[in-house]
């Protein structure tokens, strides 16, 4: 569990005068250490954790150069802690080695905030640090992450310059890192140019083209692996469903089950959601019955997937059967059975469900209760965005316009969720679908500009072709074009025409609107969140 700790927990406890860090780590037994060590090998949890560091500062094993202490103490601050603790833990090491410096990047690479890995690194060699191999690919992970080409070639050439880039896990590093920021040729030269290659070179290079929509290329490199494990296979099915092809995805399933390789949860997961997509209950029921012989008790993902594919199958029924054997349900199953009776099933009783949801687990709060509380709280599930789309949906279908209106603003007052584009979307088709046409216009034109999301190839376009409503994209895309042609450079109203036409699963028109925007030189104002870590890394002194 992470935590955010004060400072003040990591000053060192003040060593006496006449005794320096050193002498007085020598004077404690070799039983002490030893004990010291135990400690460190047993710890379980963040309170062990803080009472170790107590004793690591007051015996001063902490700050002296001895790996056995500051490097474990240090990896176990990575899996109890948040990457700053982590990071002020290792300013009072006094001598770093270069595993305690390894693990200070692997833990920006795994955080929110991957790019300062980037930024540390660049630090350390200020300060004489030697990298190794070890120290490269959660370098590389992080520039993958942050999706900047320019950082990965620069830590690139810092691996040529150690002399690790022959190094089999640094160079399927490298396959990630280019697959990952889209500059898919670069890490097909890598991969070529490879001497050797494990399952990692051939699954990282197969998922990259994946990635890219590459499904032909992909396939040719899945066929050429001379051996798959079942990470390719999910890969490529994975990529097959992606890509709007469930058949082809539940074809490669058969071929893998011939070849007597058993699925994992993630399989599992994978054929369930194309069997879905594609209306095939018959060859649903078949996994799940598979999975039924193998054990009795499925775990909550594996439930929450049945319960979207027989609702989506038109079985509503069976899949409140799976979701009433859950004992413990996380809103992410409610949310499958809610949608499930709003959108695909009887959207009364999805409604009678999310009333379910609140009465069973917010009995007797007060709207100020509920507003501070959070969705961790004990066994208390709270509705989220998706429930609400869920939620407004039924009252659309149904055309219950005074609940609609109370649920919409039960978002914001109650549950401090902000609307956005799928809420108002709802909305609108309900007005429309009532008569009140003009409302339904200003609902539209009043949407906020950040409630305006992308919808390609995303649950919520998923869920909004499922809901087809009676308008459909009719009233939306009228209103989008009009707005267009008042405010022809506002990059909003073609969002909001994209967001539309994916709505409805158009995707040939989404494509249009966007070479309509690109002709017209309509382009995204460039977001400032992230710091421009070239100019960072380039102001660095590099050795």
């Amino acid at each position: 569990m992470a935590a955010r700790i004060s400072i003040k927990h990591l000053i060192p406890f003040t060593t006496p005068s006449h005794l320096s860090k050193r002498s007085l780590f020598s004077s404690y037994s070799a039983s002490h250490q030893s004990k010291a060590l135990d400690f460190l090998d047993s710890c379980k949890s963040l309170a062990q954790l803080f009472q170790i560091q107590a004793h690591l500062i007051i015996t001063g094993l902490l700050q002296v150069q001895n790996p056995s202490f500051s490097c474990r103490f240090l990896n176990l601050c990575t899996q109890h802690c948040d990457v700053e603790y982590t990071s002020l833990v290792f300013k009072c090491i006094d001598f770093p080695d270069t595993f305690s410096v390894n693990t200070v990047i692997k833990a920006y690479a795994c955080s929110s905030v991957p790019h300062n890995a980037v930024v540390f690194y660049f630090e350390r060699l200020k300060n004489g640090f030697l990298p190794n191999s070890f120290t490269f690919p959660p370098l590389m992970s992080s520039c993958a992450k942050a999706g900047n080409l320019d950082l990965g070639q620069k830590c690139h050439g810092q691996l040529v310059k150690n002399g690790v880039d022959g190094v089999l896990h640094v160079q399927n590093s490298l396959v990630h890192c280019y697959s990952c920021c889209g500059f898919i040729g670069l890490a097909k030269q890598v991969f070529d140019e490879m001497p050797q290659r494990d399952a990692v070179s051939w699954n990282s290079i197969v998922n990259g083209y994946v990635k890219m929509g590459e499904l032909v290329a992909a396939g040719q490199l899945f066929d050429a692996m001379p051996r798959r494990n079942l990470v390719g296979w999910n890969v490529m099915m994975n990529g097959y469903l992606e890509s709007n092809n469930p058949g082809k995805c539940l074809k490669l399933f058969r071929e893998m089950a011939q070849r007597g390789l058993n699925g994992n949860d993630a399989t599992v997961a994978i054929v369930l959601t194309a069997c879905a997509r594609s209306a095939r209950m018959k060859e649903g029921k078949s996994v799940h019955g598979s999975l039924i012989k193998v054990s009795k008790d499925l775990n909550l993902i594996t439930s929450t997937t049945l319960i979207h594919m027989y609702s989506r199958c038109g079985r509503a029924e069976i899949a409140r059967l799976i979701f009433d054997r859950i004992s413990v349900k996380n809103i992410v199953c409610w949310n499958a059975m809610i949608l499930g009776f709003c959108i695909h099933g009887n959207p009364k009783d999805g409604l009678n469900l999310y009333a379910d949801l609140l009465s069973s687990r917010l009995e007797g709060t007060e709207k100020d209760h509920v507003k501070n509380m959070k969705q961790g709280d004990g066994d208390r599930v709270l509705p989220d965005e998706i429930t609400f789309v869920g939620v407004l949906c039924a009252c659309a279908r149904e055309g219950l316009l005074t609940e609609a209106r109370t649920h919409f603003g039960d978002m914001s007052d109650l549950f401090g969720i902000k609307p956005n584009f799928l809420h108002y979307w709802c909305m609108a088709n309900l007005l429309a679908n009532i008569g009140l046409m003009q409302e339904a216009i200003k609902t539209m034109k009043d949407i906020p500009a950040e409630s305006n999301l992308p919808l390609e190839s995303s649950l919520w376009s998923e869920l909004l072709v499922s809901a087809r409503f009676k308008g459909d994209v009719i009233l939306g895309e009228q209103i989008a074009n009009k707005l267009i042609e008042e405010d022809p450079k506002n990059f909003r109203h073609y969002l909001l025409l994209v967001n539309i036409y994916a709505a409805a699963g158009r995707w040939d028109e989404v494509a249009q609107t966007k070479k309509r925007m690109k002709k017209r030189g309509i382009e995204r104002i460039p977001g400032c969140s992230l710091k421009d870590l070239k100019e960072i890394v380039d102001n660095m002194t590099e050795t």
